[in-house]
């Protein structure tokens, strides 16, 4: 027996086979922010084939079982959120924060569920169709019941010295997880082949797949348009546990007004729900807090913006919201500009199945959970020199929601309050977002946030200054406005590219149909 059969029938036996699927899985957050070991992803991506090609009547489990224990292992944190902060009792929190992996780790299983129908050969149905069917899998779970993209394979790759980020401005995330799918492909099928001429052809492949990314890469889509203006991003680091509580409204309004006193950059923002209380109740219950914030920001010479809820026009429900003080003026207490937050987050900002899930409400400490949709198309807020567009949290991560107010924007910005999540890795795969929306759309990216990961992104997806996680402070650094477009955003995002990725995976799975329907044969692994 050969080595590499040797090593074949090691690997088949369930003492071998499980254990290593379960180290796999459990090392998928390293590729990921805050650790950003891009190189990590294709090779465990690999190891998912090679072990699924050995037990291929168990290779639909396997890709579950490989969702089930990745996808826990890098959202642990939604536990820190329902127990720690919430107060939801390990009862209910624990099996509730498992549900989100178990249902996420359906569409690595459907992947491979549909890879199983096909009897392509080998070099077609690993080197082409599992991308494919990887990416449209992907696609759908940021798209199905309001999205939750967190953790796609394209955002491992989203790092200073990757390639293969070089590709998302091009046709955004999903381009990104197809190369990087592509090569995790390629490199089983390399490390796998029994002729050297095989091993040189995806070998040669995988060179032109990370060429072609590091030219990306050093592509310019966008342009500076000439103006550049100093920005100051306000971190308040309020405990979320403290933040709604009315006894710390007082110290939460001075902390913050004190860090607009200091400021005379030309732009300042404030986290999302900075002041945690309605914009009406507090002119009106606090009258004047306002216009003294305004007023220091003006005398400074700074736009200020607020990240703040309100009610909506006919006081039915509220909106979350950022403000636009750099013209308030006290006798026009309502004229306010803002953007509010159209794409809100199930169960935080509204309420899905309300019968159902209501009385788990009842038992958590979330105000502020069901908030009215902002609207689409809204337009950017003029802050200096500058159009800025705004998107608040869990928005950062739909980069095709963004291209619309983009086009219409010189830079980009977002508010998020990552409170909720404590001193986990969550803060940090939300900046990964913001890397991502700044390739994508080609312009500069500032993050106001509450705790972590505030930050300035440039358009290559670099972080070029970042403030220190749960630490009050204020991050200062300079920005350019950037005009022009991306191919991403030219193309009106992912939707042309997802379609075709789907015309191709159909007629690779017709292909395979027909060419099994004649011998009726089983496929075999490694032919």
């Amino acid at each position: 027996m050969s080595p590499a059969a040797r090593l074949d029938d090691c690997f088949r036996r369930p003492l071998a086979y499980w254990p290593s699927l379960f180290l796999i899985a459990a090392a998928t957050p390293f590729a990921f922010a805050p650790y950003y070991q891009f190189w990590l992803m294709p090779l465990l991506l690999a190891a998912l084939i090679f072990l699924t090609e050995l037990r291929p009547t168990i290779s639909v489990r396997s890709a579950y079982l490989f969702g089930l224990i990745g996808y826990t292992a890098q959202f642990y944190w939604v536990h820190t959120a329902l127990h720690d902060v919430s107060g939801l009792p390990n009862l209910y929190a624990l099996p509730l924060t498992l549900l989100l992996p178990a249902y996420l780790a359906l569409y690595p299983a459907a992947c491979f569920w549909l890879l199983e129908k096909s009897a392509l050969s080998r070099p077609w149905r690993i080197g082409l169709l599992l991308p494919l069917l990887w990416t449209l899998t992907e696609f759908a779970r940021e798209r199905a019941l309001t999205g939750f993209g967190w953790g796609a394979l394209g955002y491992s790759q989203i790092a200073d010295f990757s390639p293969l980020a070089g590709y998302a401005p091009v046709g955004g995330l999903h381009l990104v997880t197809l190369v990087c799918a592509f090569s995790g492909a390629w490199l089983f099928l390399c490390l796998r082949s029994h002729f050297w001429r095989q091993r040189f052809f995806y070998t040669l492949l995988l060179g032109m797949l990370f060429g072609g990314g590091w030219l990306l890469r050093h592509t310019a889509f966008t342009t500076p348009d000439g103006s550049s203006n100093s920005v100051a991003l306000a971190q308040g680091n309020v405990p979320q546990t403290l933040k709604w509580q009315p006894e710390q409204l007082s110290a939460t309004i001075q902390n913050y007004y004190e860090q607009v006193a200091r400021t005379q950059a030309d732009i300042l923002i404030l986290p999302e729900t900075a002041l945690p209380l309605m914009r009406q109740d507090l002119q009106t219950h606090h009258p004047g807090v306002l216009d003294q914030f305004a007023y220091e920001a003006q005398r400074n010479g700074s736009a200020l913006a607020i990240g703040m809820a309100q009610y909506n026009a006919e006081r039915t429900g509220y909106l979350n919201a950022v403000l636009n003080l750099s013209h308030y003026h006290p006798d026009r207490p309502d004229d306010i500009p803002y953007y509010a937050k159209d794409h809100l987050v199930p169960f935080g900002e509204y309420k899905p199945l309300p019968a159902l899930t209501e009385p788990l409400y009842k038992m958590m400490n979330m105000p502020l959970a069901d908030f009215d949709r902002g609207g689409t198309s809204q337009a950017p807020l003029e802050l200096a020199r500058q159009k800025v567009a705004f998107n608040i949290c869990y928005e950062d991560g739909f980069g095709d929601e963004l291209i619309a107010s983009a086009k219409q924007s010189s830079l980009l910005a977002n508010v998020s309050n990552m409170a909720w999540y404590g001193q986990s890795n969550a803060m940090f795969q939300h900046l990964q977002q913001s890397q991502t929306r700044a390739l994508e759309l080609g312009r500069y990216m500032v993050r106001a946030t509450n705790t972590g990961a505030t930050a300035i992104i440039n358009p290559q997806g670099r972080i070029v200054a970042a403030a220190k996680a749960d630490t009050r402070m204020v991050l200062e650094g300079t920005v350019q406005g950037y005009q022009g477009q991306t191919p991403f955003m030219r193309m009106g995002g992912s939707l042309p590219f997802i379609g075709f990725c789907l015309a191709l995976a159909l007629t690779l799975l017709l292909l395979g149909r027909k060419q099994a329907a004649p011998s009726n044969k089983p496929n075999q692994p490694f032919n």
